[in-house]
């Protein structure tokens, strides 16, 4: 295994393993959100304000509560968004999501580059998010994140070492 690029220290098969989980779960956020997309557009054709009432009964909240209030503002809001927007954005998003979880289940430098600089952008969001609500699952997030942006840093460090000695090899002979 020495065309790995991974470094000589670690394991290739638990690397391999780390990799392709990582691109199962980039391969499902991006087909939840085609799930959401889709139901987004399906409930277009609704009257969103009569089925956010018929889930609040259904769900016995209070008409007066948090919870309530949320669920009829973006009842309210969703038939004036602008859904061809929406459409690219998600399919930007889904895209995103196809191509990071390919490359890395097929070990490509490129992939773990965007899987690492795409997980890298949300660490100041959930920060802020964790410090303005703290919670177990909020720091959960954080830090599954964190373990995968560095886990993919790692990676990147040891292709670098590894590709390093090759070309200065190559530039002296």
């Amino acid at each position: 295994m020495n065309d790995s690029p991974h470094a000589p220290s670690s394991h290739p098969t638990a690397v391999r393993r780390s990799l392709r989980a990582i691109a199962i779960f980039e391969a499902l956020k991006g087909l939840a959100a085609l799930v959401a997309i889709i139901g987004v557009v399906d409930l277009l054709h609704h009257d969103l304000r009569h089925l956010a009432e018929a889930l609040i009964g259904r769900f016995h909240l209070s008409p007066d509560g948090h919870y309530s209030s949320i669920i009829l503002h973006y009842a309210d809001l969703l038939p004036g968004a602008n859904v061809h927007a929406l459409m690219w954005l998600a399919a930007g998003y889904i895209g995103l999501r196809a191509a990071e979880a390919y490359g890395l289940w097929f070990d490509k430098a490129w992939a773990e580059w965007l899987a690492a600089l795409s997980g890298a952008v949300y660490v100041p969001l959930e920060l802020e998010h964790l410090w303005q609500r703290p919670s177990l699952i909020n720091a959960a997030v954080l830090l599954i994140n964190l373990i995968v942006v560095l886990f993919l840093a790692r990676q990147l460090l040891a292709r670098r070492k590894n590709k390093n000695p090759r070309q200065t090899g190559d530039s002296q002979a």
